[in-house]
């Protein structure tokens, strides 16, 4: 089995250094949003699509103008590689796999990849890399870096600045893998609820961090923008941003981690996390209701992180030699898991589950975990068409006279 995997670790440079990364990050995101705009005023005039090769020929003209001859300080590989993720973002709108491409701001997400292998040396008995135009730059080794190298990517987050080194290696499924099965419920005040009735306790690390992130956007916004004191009160919002989004993704880590190695099979909801926490605002001639009640439900989904759960889970299980599988979430802790009645007034509050037909009680949450469960069988067994049965319906007097 294939695997690609990569490695991140926070690089120490010195002074100099962060104002080389600065300026090549700078660069690549001149390139990208230059492009863009080229190709904006390319489409309104009704011309085709500009490919990567063509585009390169611009990047040529633009590193050797008078315009913009500091474009020749930065590496070349990186600034290429840009226009290739241009391409591939334009690719994926096509293909309606994701929006379409946005301009590129400072300080959101800077970064830049070297994809040439051959000038990228790696020194990791004395915590150190090598890459162009920037020479041997210390890192904090935390774990070895396993398999042939692939590419790296330089990024940063508030001050600080990372490298990850993408590779690429053999590995052998694990000799005894894990062979049993659970369903996952995921909620708010539990993070998840498992089948088996043990439950997660729900993370809320924005929540935790929200009083103090409040406290210091209130001073940044009485400060004069882009002053010095400005940017320091906007340094420690950064800060605490990535507090939370660190915790977060640690706690991501661990629960998804602990799942793959003790279970072959998975089944979650196939949650449309965007649909479920769009704004209810409304507009002006037909406003919303209920519109605070929601933004804080829409905060509590997001701060939970269940896409990111996702995505690591089913990766993960891959790599155990398990599988992830998505079930219709329609109805699941409205449907009891013992007489199959579906009815809104079975969960009585939102962690109270009271079948009004055989008077199955359970917590509401294991109850749609183990419905979950019960569906990715019959997903596994029969496909779809199985759980076309899942509808809400009340039954009517024939229908329980026909039985």
């Amino acid at each position: 089995m294939q695997r690609h995997q990569a490695f991140k670790y926070e690089l120490m440079p010195n002074g100099e250094t962060q104002r080389h990364l600065r300026r090549y990050a700078g660069s690549c995101r001149f390139v990208y949003n230059r492009a863009l705009a080229l190709q904006q005023a390319n489409h309104e005039a009704g011309e085709k699509f500009i490919g990567y090769v063509a585009m390169a020929k611009h990047l040529t003209a633009w590193r050797n103008g008078v315009e913009t001859p500091w474009l020749k300080d930065s590496p070349v590989h990186p600034l290429q590689h840009t226009l290739k993720d241009l391409d591939k973002a334009y690719q994926n709108f096509f293909a309606k796999r994701a929006d379409f491409p946005r301009f590129k701001r400072k300080g959101s997400g800077d970064s830049f990849r070297y994809p040439d292998l051959k000038q990228i040396k790696l020194d990791q008995s004395n915590g150190r890399i090598f890459l162009p135009k920037l020479g041997w730059i210390r890192y904090r080794n935390s774990r070895d870096v396993l398999g042939e190298l692939r590419n790296v990517t330089v990024s940063s987050k508030g001050s600080q600045w990372f490298v990850s080194i993408q590779t690429q290696r053999e590995v052998e499924l694990p000799a005894t893998p894990a062979t049993t099965a659970i369903g996952i419920d995921l909620g708010i005040a539990r993070f998840a609820t498992l089948s088996d009735g043990t439950w997660m306790e729900s993370r809320n690390s924005f929540k935790s961090k929200q009083a103090k992130l409040a406290k210091y956007q209130r001073r940044m916004a009485h400060k004069q923008k882009f002053s010095n004191n400005w940017k320091k009160a906007q340094a420690n919002v950064q800060k605490i941003h990535t507090q939370i989004a660190t915790a977060r993704r640690d706690f991501l880590h661990k629960a998804t981690t602990t799942l793959s190695q003790n279970h072959a099979f998975v089944f979650i909801e196939d949650l449309q996390v965007r649909n479920m926490s769009k704004s209810a605002a409304g507009t002006a001639e037909n406003p919303g209701k209920n519109v605070a009640q929601k933004s804080g439900l829409n905060k509590a989904i997001l701060d939970q992180g269940w896409g990111e759960f996702r995505r690591q889970l089913d990766y993960k299980l891959a790599w155990k030699g398990g599988m992830l599988f998505a079930v219709p979430p329609h109805y699941t802790s409205q449907e009891c898991p013992e007489c199959d009645h579906v009815s809104a007034d079975n969960r009585q509050t939102q962690a109270k589950f009271v079948c009004v037909k055989c008077h199955y009680e359970n917590h509401a949450d294991h109850v749609g975990a183990i419905n979950i469960k019960e569906r990715g069988y019959r997903l596994l067994a029969c496909g779809d068409a199985a759980l076309s049965r899942s509808m809400k319906q009340e039954p009517t007097e024939v229908s329980q006279l026909s039985s």
